[in-house]
């Protein structure tokens, strides 16, 4: 049984097309003409001597490359460029991602709050006399399972949460700008949220989500590194 996540289906509309090889592109046929003659007592057709071109001609049918690099320009002149978010939407605003991220703890903590509320006990309740730990430990395990059950689902079926479809922003993966897998969803909402249910609550959100305001160049928060996905904007 392999571990390795399934491929994401062909018919992603969010995927992005594979990139052209500008070297596998058919070159046009090479001309028949003659190349011009020099005039006698010149070599190369150059005042100076030499090629016009320099020290070899250029192949036949073979067009200059443009101003600012061709397409193998190592300098990144050309159309052609490593960079994972070509042909992406723009990265989102980070206070937008905070915003929706606020949203959906909302809704889900008044989830939690109606199926906890026959237990008596805030999981937040700092007096010593009251607090039942074993019944603030239930409390902590149902919002991390709605928390991460929520993410997840809607984060493998379409890269939003409803928070991120209401401020039009959208989960991608890095690599190729498709929809999450089921692990990829996974992996990204346990890092979120384990640390929130059980110890750091809005400390650890602020830390992960917040991260995005601070890096380069995707914008990631540290659910995101750890996912290998970015969010963009849909709108």
């Amino acid at each position: 049984m392999t571990t390795q996540p399934p491929p994401p289906p062909d018919d992603d509309p969010f995927r992005k097309p594979p990139d052209e090889d500008p070297f596998k592109k058919q070159q046009p046929p090479p001309q028949q003409s003659q190349p011009p003659q020099p005039p006698p007592g010149q070599s190369g057709g150059s005042p100076y001597g030499g090629s016009p071109y320099g020290a070899a001609p250029p192949p036949p049918g073979a067009a200059p490359p443009p101003y600012g690099g061709g397409a193998g320009d190592p300098y990144g002149g050309g159309p052609y460029t490593n960079d994972p978010l070509a042909g992406m939407p723009p990265l989102a605003e980070s206070g937008k991602r905070v915003l929706a991220r606020i949203i959906d703890m909302i809704l889900v903590v008044i989830v939690v709050w109606l199926l906890t509320w026959g237990f008596g006990v805030n999981e937040y309740d700092v007096d010593a006399d009251k607090i039942q730990y074993g019944k603030s430990f239930g409390q902590s395990l149902i919002a991390l399972l709605l928390y991460v059950g929520y993410d997840t689902f809607l984060t493998t079926r379409s890269g939003q949460t409803l928070g991120k479809k209401w401020l039009h922003l959208r989960v991608a993966n890095l690599d190729n700008g498709s929809t999450p897998s089921v692990q990829t969803s996974l992996v990204r909402a346990l890092v979120l949220w384990v640390p929130f249910a059980f110890c750091c609550a809005c400390i650890w959100t602020a830390i992960s989500g917040g991260w995005s305001f601070f890096d380069k160049p995707y914008k990631q928060g540290l659910h995101d590194k750890a996912a290998k996905t970015v969010v963009v904007s849909t709108g």
